[in-house]
């Protein structure tokens, strides 16, 4: 513990955005960071307590007073050692991670938290910067093989973890270009994809191959995989979109936010995109359908094309600003999130349920909404209600679908593998990450349904430890 009185004499300072009127009309990334004073005396709030609750709440164990106190104590070296010993890509989650520890934070009882995330990806950004982040290919070699089919958060983790126990390992994406939806679902004004391929260039460096464009069960079939590969990895995410079975879903300018999100990301990536396929929200009125951070996402890159008005609605009741009584620190506190994109102009809205999409020549005009109000029923169950006479319509051009993914996609890959599912259609696994086929494992959103980057992180971890095991066993 750098200074015991720190979190006492040292207000918490967050490094903010970048000006409102200059970021949006571009895709770089909006945050900005402290000096390296500064920064230091962020990291002295860690008041290293007892019972580090933000360990606790973060998903893959990081050992944050620690690493915090090297930071302080301006250890460079022994704070990125640390913080990468739980984490093999802390530059990601530094950026992009909703950040449950500092939610679990002491501090936060008092809304006081420590800077974590912040202090995280200045501590991996400095580490690049000072040349201790270097490729360290194993020594030795197994003479096992491990086919990773996915190359998102959870495969390049197991990815990581399996090739530095001396396995070799090939990583399979069936997309242009190597990073899931790091790469093509999160926009460059949150995640520069120039941080995504710094660190594959270590990964190759350190032994791992990857493969592009190879659509497994197609390119490759199951008898072929499986006679290869000593194990194999599923972590293909959970990319069922979650539908909006309504009248005129089928018009033209109906999109999923996925779709639009990741035609602009290969538009900045330089790649080329035909105006007839192009979604373009320039000029239009935007509805997006979807409170989660995708929808957010699809705001941002709307405000950027210069869309004339952009409407985010969620059928949830508004969020609270304070925690609930029912919803105490250390966990996850369920209040209003307000993003970069929100406040770069948009209008928000809660409690609305979507009706019909309305068209003109088969093309989008108008939304049909409606309020709808939540109560428990006698077992304690929320139930919706639609309010009488509250219905209206809204001018719509462009409509995005945000509303979560259900699973994992069955047809193709796991159809071909035969593989069970659980009761939720996603893969079915047991404690180990091991699937009803022997050699097959799987790991993140594929197995456990949509969720954060830093969960499919752990659960990559989780896989690599089983599937090493696995292999050293036979």
């Amino acid at each position: 513990m750098g200074d015991p009185k720190g979190f006492m004499t040292v207000d918490r300072i967050e490094a903010g955005y970048r000006p409102k009127e200059e970021r949006v009309f571009d895709y770089g990334e909006v945050e900005q960071t402290l000096n390296e004073k500064d920064r230091k005396l962020q990291a002295s709030r860690c008041m290293d307590c007892g019972i580090p609750f933000c360990h606790w709440g973060c998903p893959v164990g990081s050992k944050i007073p620690e690493w915090q106190d090297a930071v302080y104590r301006g250890a460079k070296e022994e704070a990125y050692y640390i913080l990468h010993s739980t984490n093999s890509f802390p530059e990601i989650t530094g950026r992009i991670c909703p950040a449950p520890c500092e939610k679990s934070c002491v501090l936060a009882i008092h809304e006081e938290a420590v800077t974590i995330r912040e202090n995280e990806s200045a501590t991996i950004e400095h580490a690049f910067e000072a040349g201790f982040v270097v490729a360290n290919p194993p020594l030795t070699r197994t003479g096992k093989k491990v086919a990773i089919i996915g190359s998102g958060p959870a495969g390049l983790s197991a990815a990581d973890l399996l090739n530095r126990a001396g396995h070799s390992v090939t990583v399979f994406e069936k997309n242009d270009a190597i990073g899931g939806l790091l790469r093509y679902g999160i926009p460059d004004f949150k995640l520069n994809k120039r941080i995504i391929d710094r660190r594959l260039d270590l990964f190759t460096e350190e032994g791992i191959e990857f493969k592009t464009n190879v659509n497994i069960g197609v390119d490759i079939n199951k008898a072929e995989l499986l006679k290869t590969y000593d194990a194999v990895v599923l972590a293909i995410g959970a990319e069922q979109a979650r539908n909006l079975e309504v009248e005129g879903r089928d018009l033209a300018g109906v999109h999923y936010a996925m779709d639009f999100l990741t035609q602009q990301n290969k538009v900045v990536a330089g790649q080329n995109v035909t105006d007839e396929d192009r979604i373009l929200a320039e000029g239009k009125n935007v509805i997006v359908i979807g409170g989660g951070d995708t929808g957010s996402d699809c705001v941002g890159t709307s405000v950027r094309q210069k869309a004339n008005s952009i409407t985010q609605i969620e059928i949830l009741p508004k969020p609270p600003e304070k925690r609930a009584d029912t919803n105490p620190w250390p966990y996850w506190p369920d209040t209003i999130r307000t993003s970069s994109s929100h406040k770069e102009g948009c209008e928000r809205r809660w409690s609305l349920n979507t009706k019909r999409f309305i068209g003109e020549n088969g093309v989008l005009k108008q939304v049909e909404l409606v309020q709808v109000e939540w109560n428990k029923d006698a077992d304690g169950r929320w139930l919706m209600k639609e309010v009488e006479g509250t219905t209206e319509i809204v001018d719509a051009d462009l409509a995005f679908l945000s509303m979560g993914f259900t699973q994992p996609v069955h047809v193709g890959l796991l159809e071909t593998l035969g593989i069970e599912y659980d009761a939720r259609g996603n893969v079915k696994v047991d404690d180990k990450k091991q699937t009803s086929l022997t050699k097959v494992f799987a790991a993140g959103d594929a197995e456990k349904g949509a969720s954060l980057v830093v969960h499919a992180i752990q659960a990559g971890k989780e896989a690599a430890e089983s599937v090493d095991a696995f292999l050293m066993q036979k």
